[in-house]
């Protein structure tokens, strides 16, 4: 009874693994971010963009964003030595330079206790914060703000319907 059962088993795995030995499709694979560079091949990489320097905020793009970063930060030393960003943004030094405070987030540890200086899971700004460069976005964002989907609401009628849902 035991040896059908493993003929069985193995004959089920040869025709498995003959079925996986299948030809390249005609046409390679085609990916909208890489263009017809084929998969397995290198692309060669676009020139870097330069960075934004307007210092004014931005909308964020979606819920619970961390706000980006609006200037530039080339060459900032931002290690376990020295973080760059809080000589500008400490809470200390806000009056002083006119720049947005770190969030009083920053200064709390896992537990909740707040702390005296910024808190180590927080200190490396650019894990979460980033430059924007000037360049065309890749994928078109339909994303709305809450105010922004807010005031929307409050100008429709009472009696229209609500909006279909974007697809």
């Amino acid at each position: 009874m035991l040896v059908p059962l493993m003929i069985g088993i193995a004959l089920c795995t040869v025709a498995l693994d003959v079925g996986a030995q299948r030809t390249a499709p005609a046409t390679p694979h085609v990916d909208a971010m890489r263009g017809a560079v084929p998969l397995d091949a290198e692309p060669t990489p676009p020139p870097l963009a330069s960075q934004e320097n307007k210092d004014v905020r931005r909308m964020r793009a979606f819920a619970m964003q961390p706000p980006t970063i609006p200037h530039k930060i080339e060459g900032y030393q931002i290690d376990r030595n020295a973080n760059r960003c809080m000589f500008c943004h400490a809470r200390a030094k806000v009056e002083e330079t006119r720049a947005i405070p770190v969030s009083p987030t920053h200064y709390m540890d896992r537990d909740g206790t707040m702390r005296g200086d910024v808190s180590p899971r927080r200190y490396f700004c650019t894990q979460c914060h980033v430059p924007q460069d000037d360049v065309k976005p890749l994928v078109q964002n339909r994303y709305e703000d809450f105010d922004a989907v807010r005031e929307n609401e409050t100008r429709r009628p009472a009696n229209a319907k609500p909006a279909a849902p974007r697809k």
